[in-house]
């Protein structure tokens, strides 16, 4: 249909469809809200995690030496502690401090296996006697809790497990082998060690976990290339805020060229973030500057560039289309073809209101005819567009259309004289409405999935916009497919 370089093209109507975020500067112009139903969700996750990772888990062994009077020496001794598995049940509960978050998990119960030996000497007997044998051991009652600081470390999240804690409530350890019911008051004795090395050992583990997600949350990055033209800078401004219940994140979230300096945009002073009364896991604020930010990118590195030479009205494109309406235009080239040479004079500027996305095109559109082997420009004209769309979600996929509303033309400069602007401007119409809008509305109603990490999937996603604001509300669902620590961050 069309030489073009179609991203930039697309630009003004594919930006809301984007869940990711940028920055420059140091305003948020971006806002991600992880609600209460959201940090249950994460909490049930993390969980889950911490499980895989504690089991199997090796506790150390101990030997203990008894001395009874006349008959000799007793050694009995425990090996190959091991957990090897959890049951964590549904008492959990997530709480946020002023600077912290804080999980309790409680009615925990464990499974422990584990090796005895027995040997008794005396100097009445030259003969040592042993036994030896294996155990279980069932935890019941434990509780583990953790409060860990989410931080801005010089443009990134940095995680910090401040305080962990175990408590076991009850042992039951059960001999097998030997005459296990001999021995196994001596047993016994060491349930104090196994009581101590699980409530050491597992705060240890979580927060040896918790700097795995710290750095991989440090390891995040924070300039993400979207092309040749612009990239995608993820810098977080400022530490998380902690509400009620719900966390904010905020990053800068302006676009930035890699061939060419941007303005500094200023964020407006107050978002309001509000899912339009749903209760979601995840919200996604963008400030319209995002969006602004991006196609004043595109626009100062020359991508906005469209060279339309096919239409489905071909007589459009072909002076003798033209003949009652720019009569020297024929005359001087008659039945020549011609192309449509279409390039932005400014950057396009984007408005997000409550009702609609609205944006203003400034674009000269140079007439070219195509003369034998020469192309010759013969007219310029100037259009300003204002066109306007919405965006739709479908499952974890977003929609938009996007419509006309008005357009002018003025002549710029002629080499084939004046010609009034009213006498164009039917055809001008019909080629903005028959060709560029259902071209734009091909490509956006296809949907875009929006990225996301890998494993996770957004769940019922829909838009809302309000003044300066499109926000993506969502919940997340996990597929448990992967250890949290490999999750490659797309």
């Amino acid at each position: 249909m069309a030489r073009h370089h179609l991203l930039p093209l697309l630009l003004l109507l594919l930006l809301p469809l984007l869940a990711s975020a940028a920055a420059t500067g140091d305003e948020a112009h971006l806002s991600a809200v992880i609600g209460d139903t959201g940090l249950a969700f994460a909490k049930d996750v993390l969980i889950g995690e911490a499980v895989r990772s504690l089991t199997p888990l090796r506790l150390p062994g101990a030997e203990k030496a008894f001395h009874v009077p006349f008959l000799g020496g007793i050694r009995a001794a425990v090996s190959n502690i091991t957990l090897f598995h959890l049951d964590v049940g549904d008492d959990s509960v997530v709480g946020l401090g002023d600077s912290a978050l804080v999980v309790v998990v409680s009615g925990i119960t464990a499974n422990i296996s584990m090796a005895w030996s027995y040997s008794y000497y005396s100097w009445y007997f030259p003969v040592e006697i042993s036994d030896s044998g294996t155990a279980s051991i069932l935890v019941q009652g434990m509780e583990v809790g953790t409060t860990m600081e989410i931080k801005n470390y010089n443009g990134s999240l940095a995680l910090n497990a401040t305080q962990c804690g175990c408590s076991v409530k009850d042992l039951v350890i059960s001999l097998d082998g030997g005459a296990s019911w001999f021995y196994q008051g001596f047993i016994n004795a060491f349930e104090d060690h196994i009581r101590a090395a699980v409530e050491k050992v597992i705060p240890e583990n979580i927060i040896g976990s918790t700097s795995k997600l710290d750095s991989l949350l440090q390891g995040l990055p924070r300039s993400v290339s979207l092309d040749n033209v612009t990239a995608l800078n993820m810098t977080f401004v400022n530490d998380p805020q902690y509400g009620n219940s719900s966390i904010e994140f905020d990053i800068s979230g302006l676009f930035t060229s890699t061939v060419a300096k941007t303005s500094n945009l200023q964020k407006h002073p107050q978002l309001s973030l509000s899912c339009g009364g749903a209760s979601n896991m995840l919200l996604l604020s963008l400030d319209e500057d995002v969006f602004n930010s991006a196609l004043e990118a595109y626009f100062k590195a020359g991508s906005m560039h469209w060279v339309v030479d096919k239409v489905p009205d071909q007589s459009l494109l072909n002076t003798a289309g033209w003949k009652f309406i720019i009569p020297r235009l024929y005359w001087n080239y008659p039945n020549d073809d011609m192309v449509l040479n279409i390039s932005m004079t400014s950057s396009p500027l984007m408005r997000i209101t409550s009702e609609k996305i609205g944006a203003t095109i400034n674009a000269d559109m140079i007439i070219d005819v195509l003369h034998g082997t020469e192309t010759v420009p013969v007219a310029c004209i100037s259009v300003v567009v204002s066109a306007s769309g919405v965006v739709e979600a479908s499952g974890d996929k977003v929609y938009g259309t996007v419509g006309l509303d008005d357009f002018s033309l003025s002549l710029k400069w002629s080499k084939i004289g004046n010609f009034h602007m009213s006498l164009i401007q039917g055809v001008i119409r019909v080629f903005l409405n028959t060709v560029c809008m259902p071209y734009l509305n091909s490509h956006l109603g296809n949907g875009y999935i929006l990225p996301v990490v890998h494993d996770f999937t957004l769940k019922d996603v829909h838009v809302v916009t309000s003044t300066e604001q499109l926000m993506l509300c969502s919940d997340i669902t996990f597929a448990n497919a992967s250890r949290l620590a490999a999750l490659p961050v797309l």
